[in-house]
């Protein structure tokens, strides 16, 4: 079977306000337009998402509800694991590998610098730093989550990224 891997940054960020927390940071105006836009190229191009899988944080949950929304992916059933804030590339593959088997596409949306550094290791290529809101679709031939460790790049797309 064919595993398809999305992993995404949140979008770019708010840091105007001294008085919140890291992990209550919202997204800022370029965020707000980003997000809905990468979730809509994801629905022009993508796979058809089976599971969603989100930090908490403010910032990558409103990422992972605004691109939701584009796909037709119920915002209710974006799982928020908190070990996904500020996760090692280590602990995010061990989310992975416990996905269920009968989820084909699932999409992981996170921080730097786990992402940049989970999305190079998968793909054996260095993708450097992954930009705000960028989407790291891989896929991977395997008859589970668990087998699948070694990752094609289907695309790279951000943002700026032009055709």
């Amino acid at each position: 079977m064919m595993r398809h891997l999305l992993l995404i940054r949140h979008a770019k960020s708010d840091w105007g306000d001294a008085s919140l927390s890291d992990f209550d940071r919202p997204l800022n105006v370029r965020g707000e337009c980003d997000a809905p836009m990468m979730g809509d190229r994801l629905a022009a191009n993508g796979p058809r998402i089976d599971r969603m899988i989100s930090s908490p944080a403010r910032r990558a949950r409103s990422t992972a509800e605004a691109i939701a929304r584009s796909i037709s992916f119920p915002a209710h059933e974006i799982d928020l694991m908190t070990e996904l804030y500020l996760a090692s590339p280590a602990l995010m593959q061990d989310v992975i590998r416990s996905c269920p088997d009968n989820i084909g596409a699932l999409a992981l949306v996170g921080h730097n610098p786990g992402i940049s550094a989970l999305a190079s290791q998968l793909c054996e290529k260095n993708l450097g730093e992954i930009p705000t809101c960028a989407i790291v679709h891989l896929c991977c031939k395997a008859a589970s989550w668990s087998e699948a460790t070694r990752f094609e790049l289907v695309d790279f797309d951000h943002p700026k990224k032009q055709d």
